[in-house]
């Protein structure tokens, strides 16, 4: 029984000698951590907290679903993420769109204007349509024998014509694939919105929009 006592009494003074802070430095658990001044002391910026106006409060309950783009590419695409979660918007849907690329079968450049019109002359014997190469200045002048969605369309053709026995052709790329994005804020409230429109990022520049539909339920989550 005095064991007991002896253990009951030297409880209560560590316990009285803990909640007097004597031993926060020992324990590394401060008896006063959860209570004032303690915790008032330990604010990080209190100067910052502002209460908020009435507007800035009616302007949070307001929600809209906002967008942007298109953007093109993925360094677009990177700038505007970059940006969107600078100014706070962390829930951007991505949706994206392949564009394809147009390549050409076209013949070399006909500088001379004889040797061209020569060969204008063969392709129309031959009931080819055909058009001037127009987009690749360092390329012309030159006559376009068809157009491809793919690079690889475009060499089984030039494989084709050369079976006819037709020489001096090429494949260029006359527009490139590309990937169109478009970043979604389904739920941005109203001081969001008003950071966003009138932020003068250049990864921002495409602007903001009311979504044209609503977000697709397969969009990716940025």
């Amino acid at each position: 029984m005095r064991v007991v006592v002896l253990v009951l009494l030297a409880v209560n003074a560590l316990f009285f000698a803990w909640s007097r802070g004597w031993l926060d430095t020992v324990t590394g658990l401060p008896a006063q951590a959860g209570r004032e001044p303690h915790r008032s002391a330990n604010q990080q910026n209190p100067e910052r907290i502002q209460p908020l106006a009435a507007s800035a409060v009616a302007a949070l309950a307001r929600r809209s679903c906002l967008e942007l783009g298109p953007l093109e590419g993925d360094t677009a695409l990177a700038a505007a993420q970059a940006a969107l979660k600078a100014a706070g918007a962390t829930d951007a849907e991505l949706r994206s769109s392949e564009q394809a690329g147009v390549w050409v079968v076209a013949t070399i450049k006909l500088a001379d204007p004889d040797f061209r019109a020569r060969k204008e002359a063969t392709y129309k014997q031959l009931r080819l349509r055909i058009e001037p190469l127009e987009g690749l200045p360092a390329e012309q002048p030159a006559f376009v024998l068809s157009r491809h969605a793919s690079q690889a369309a475009a060499e089984t053709q030039i494989e084709a014509f050369g079976k006819r026995g037709m020489k001096g052709l090429r494949v260029l790329a006359l527009k490139p694939a590309l990937t169109r994005h478009t970043l979604v804020l389904p739920q941005a409230d109203g001081l969001l919105a008003g950071r966003l429109k009138a932020s003068k990022d250049a990864a921002l520049a495409a602007g903001f929009k009311a979504c044209s539909a609503a977000p697709a339920a397969s969009a990716a989550s940025s």
